[in-house]
């Protein structure tokens, strides 16, 4: 339950001020006068009443509303709904019957000639604009016709009224002054609610136009509303930001900016920003932002700005869907005799409609986006990661600089976070993107059955917002048409704040003994839904694909048979297979399948064939495969190797340092995470199963092949829907277990990169000298143990006992770039810092000691004699 609203505010023109060239406001009364404990009083309230400047006036003006957005430092929003009226400001009407040189004094009342701006302001956490607009109104009302309505009691009720944040449920209430209201409550919070705002932005700008506003802000570009209307400013910003839903906009959301603010323009930040035409000539002198105007109808896009399309088949499809919701008989438009009209949607409906068209496009764009989620950590918290890289080359989409920028984007880590849980509640996004994409796509050029699912998804989004269809009888008293235009009405009253505090502690502490009331939230197993799948229906060419598996498979059995003349033979057509993605495979089984026979010691002949292919698989695969191809050769590069001398062995790895995949620390992490995931499973899939067979000993015949098969997220939603069971020393030890694992793997994969970083020889360190400084520095967001990290590097020049200082050189490249590496994975995985300053104290250590092992194998390799190169390469 939440208050309805957390303060109201009476906001003046400040006559004291008039020296000023703009006028400027002062809060005349705020109730109540402290600050709630969990809403602390927005500051520059008085800004954004008139966000045009305040300004004084020498007509009579009708009373205009609007609400407006602020967003405090934890990011919650705060929801000020305007209304304002004119009223005779007093302190000036002589000066201005001095301007226009009256003499005479006839003592009769003179009717005012000057008239200032008040705001009547309503501050509350939840967003209920008609709700606000009657209360506020009201309140006017009972002032401008004298109503015998104690304000004192109208305002204090205001506070006391506690409204459910969701769950499709009723509240009647009512200020004490003749009224009869009801506030209705969506049936789920997180999604948007938008009315028929929607619905009017398309009908203000377009299809097109809007649609190039949506990819601007997938995009995280800049974007500013101007209208004459301040209403309409808010209801155009709600509108653009519920068009992204599931995603949500987490940069400055701004719908109406007052005109002393608007150096907020010049930010460096994308933001959704709202501004009065008056301000026409000043933000159209901005470069970098796209500009829309309401009132005509049109948008701006500078020169500068390369604004990313989504990709196709999509764009063209969702442009198709939007025609056909928004004009209906465009499709009958050039019948003979076209079908008799059906009646077209109201508003309201087509407002959902729209939003149905968009909810389908985030389905098929984040298609299979559960099946490249890494799990981390389950307790005490879900830490999830996406692999970014797998998605996009799944769906064969590495190019598209429109869905690389959407997954790279604030709004989209948001979504991971709050969405990548497996035991949470759902709601018809997770739905969709499960169950629905395949009937969405079987639909396209299908324009009925498309309109179908269209509208099944919009009835669902009206509901939401309109859970019950009879709705309470309303009545909320109005002021009496013209009353703002009588000659005498008096000022708006002071209103006693000690009567409103005394009300104000009376009901808080009727209320403080009853139990508050707590909405149950639904938990449920989160749907995976399909795997990723190319957005692009491609028929892949399988042509002779079996004879290259065979060139290959026949190549490695030679290579491990000793067959060297065979291997001569097939080596050269299976490095030219190995150009294909199957190939790349079948090497990678093949191989795998030897070093699990133990068959990982070569001879100088077979290390260079291994070596060769090797090198082949990674420098053919495509972007989208880079990763994958490289996450699966790694633990192969340090299982092969061949004997030099005594003593001294060579791994594959020496001789596959060049290829820029390991000096890219996106690789590394999302390796990691891969692995720490597999490792998190087999934790909980070993104590899961241990505990099966101490309690069903003697039912040996029943298997347990559905434990082995279960999925990390399944086992993540099922300790996550046990822990609140859990004893603390249990909860304990679960989290203990699960920070073992990340900090144990944390020392694998140092040791490994220390093995794919440090070249044999050390004078010829090309692959980090080379690599872009922002591939691997810009990864870490750990200030302090990044100046940690840089601190250890170099005081290894003095205490590594190493003399060269190319040796050196090396040592701190490798060592800044592993510690970078660790401060992110284990501060995003919740390892101690204990912990992490045991790993910067070790990697200095594994990289002087496999520098020195180096020189050995180095001096040792270049004694080998040269081996017989086949004639015919790749």
């Amino acid at each position: 339950m939440t208050r309805l609203a957390d303060y109201f505010v009476v906001v003046g023109y400040d006559s004291e001020k008039t020296g000023s060239v703009e006028g400027s406001g002062k809060i005349i009364q705020r109730f109540p006068r402290k600050d709630w404990d969990d809403a602390p009083f927005p500051q520059g309230i008085e800004l954004f009443c008139q966000p045009a400047g305040w300004q004084l006036s020498t007509e009579r003006k009708q009373p205009t509303y609007f609400v407006v957005v602020l967003t405090d430092i934890d990011s919650d929003r705060h929801y000020c709904a305007c209304l304002t009226f004119h009223e005779a400001e007093i302190n000036l009407q002589g000066c201005k019957r001095d301007e226009i040189g009256e003499e005479e004094d006839t003592g009769l009342i003179q009717p005012a000639q000057v008239f200032a701006p008040k705001s009547l302001v309503l501050v509350s956490q939840l967003d209920y604009p008609e709700i606000f607009k009657a209360c506020l109104g009201l309140i006017y009302t009972v002032y401008v016709d004298s109503l015998n309505v104690n304000l004192e009691n109208v305002i204090t009720n205001l506070f006391t009224c506690l409204v459910p944040v969701a769950g499709g449920s009723q509240k009647l209430f009512s200020l004490g002054a003749g009224d009869r209201q009801l506030i209705q409550t969506p049936l789920y919070d997180g999604l948007p609610v938008t009315s028929t705002s929607v619905a009017l932005l398309f009908q203000q700008l377009g299809i097109q136009q809007v649609f190039s506003l949506f990819c601007a802000v997938l995009t995280e570009n800049k974007i500013i509303f101007h209208s004459t209307s301040h209403q309409r400013l808010g209801e155009a910003s709600r509108a653009l930001e519920s068009l992204i839903f599931p995603l949500k906009y987490s940069y400055p959301y701004i719908p109406i900016l007052p005109a002393r603010l608007l150096e907020v323009l010049s930010s460096p930040t994308p933001f959704i920003i709202g501004v009065h035409s008056m301000f026409h000539s000043e933000i159209h002198e901005l470069l970098d932002v796209i500009i829309a105007d309401l009132d005509g109808g049109t948008i701006k896009i500078p020169e500068c700005i390369h604004l990313s399309q989504l990709p196709e088949p999509l764009l063209h499809q969702t442009q198709e869907a939007l025609s056909l919701v928004i004009h209906p008989d465009l499709e009958v438009a050039d019948y003979a005799f076209p079908p008799v009209r059906t009646a077209p949607s109201n508003l309201r409906m087509l407002d959902k409609e729209v939003r149905a068209v968009f909810l389908r496009l985030f389905a098929q764009l984040f298609q299979g986006y559960r099946s490249c989620l890494q799990l981390i950590r389950i307790h005490p918290e879900p830490v999830i990661h996406f692999h970014k890289a797998a998605f996009l080359g799944q769906r064969g989409l590495v190019e598209n600089d429109f869905l690389t920028k959407v997954l790279d984007g604030m709004a989209f880590a948001g979504f991971v976070s709050e969405r990548g849980p497996p035991y949470r509640s759902c709601d018809l996004f997770d739905d969709l993107v499960a169950f629905d994409v395949e009937r969405i796509k079987s639909e396209e050029g299908i324009p009925p059955k498309m309109l179908k699912h269209i509208r099944e998804l919009a009835e669902q989004l009206y509901k939401n917002e309109n859970p019950n269809p009879h709705m309470a009888f309303q009545k909320v008293p109005k002021p009496t048409e013209g009353s703002h235009m009588r000659v005498h009405v008096p000022s708006f009253p002071k209103i006693n704040e000690d009567k409103v505090e005394t009300l104000l502690q009376e009901s808080l502490a009727k209320h403080l003994n009853s139990p508050p009331a707590v909405r149950v939230e639904k938990k449920c197993i989160v749907p995976a839904g399909p795997s990723v799948v190319s957005i692009m229906d491609r028929m892949g060419s399988i042509f002779n694909s079996a004879r290259r598996l065979e060139v290959v498979r026949n190549c490695i059995s030679y290579i491990f048979e000793y067959k060297v003349l065979e291997t001569e033979k097939t080596l050269p057509a299976a490095l030219r297979a190995l150009k294909g993605r199957v190939a790349r495979q079948c090497l990678i089984e093949e191989l795998s399948l030897h070093v699990q026979q133990n068959r990982a010691i070569l001879d100088h002949q077979q290390f260079d064939y291994i070596v060769r292919m090797i090198n082949c698989a990674l420098q053919d695969c495509s972007a989208s495969e880079e990763y994958y191809v490289a996450a699966t050769l790694l633990p192969l590069t340090t299982a092969f190797y061949r004997k030099l001398a005594i003593g001294v062995n060579q791994f594959a790895y020496t001789c596959v340092q060049d290829h820029h995949v390991w000096a890219n620390q996106q690789f590394w992490e999302a390796t990691f995470y891969n692995d720490v995931q597999s490792q998190i499973r087999a934790l909980y899939l070993t104590s899961r199963n241990e505990n099966f067979l101490s309690n069903f000993k003697q039912k040996d015949k029943d298997p347990l092949p559905t434990e082995q098969e279960k999925r990390v997220m399944d086992l993540a939603a099922e300790q996550l829907r046990l822990w609140p069971t859990l004893h603390k020393e249990k909860q304990q030890e679960l989290e203990k277990g699960e920070e073992n694992t990340v900090f144990s793997q944390a020392i694998h994969y140092a040791q490994l990169m220390v093995y794919l970083l440090v070249p044999l020889d050390t004078s010829k360190n090309k692959l980090l000298r080379n690599a872009a400084t922002g591939d691997w520095e810009s990864g870490s967001n750990s200030f302090v143990t990044n100046s940690i990290a840089g601190s250890v590097a170099e005081s290894y020049d003095t205490e590594s006992g190493f003399e060269d200082a190319e040796n050196n050189d090396v040592a701190n490249a490798v060592i800044r770039f592993i510690m970078r590496f660790i401060d992110k994975v284990c501060t995003e995985s919740g390892v101690t810092q204990d912990h992490i300053k045991n790993l910067h104290c070790m990697i200095p250590g594994i990289v002087a000691m496999h520098i020195e092992t180096l020189e050995a194998v180095h001096r040792e390799s270049r004694r080998l004699p040269p081996i017989q190169k086949i004639g015919a390469s790749k």
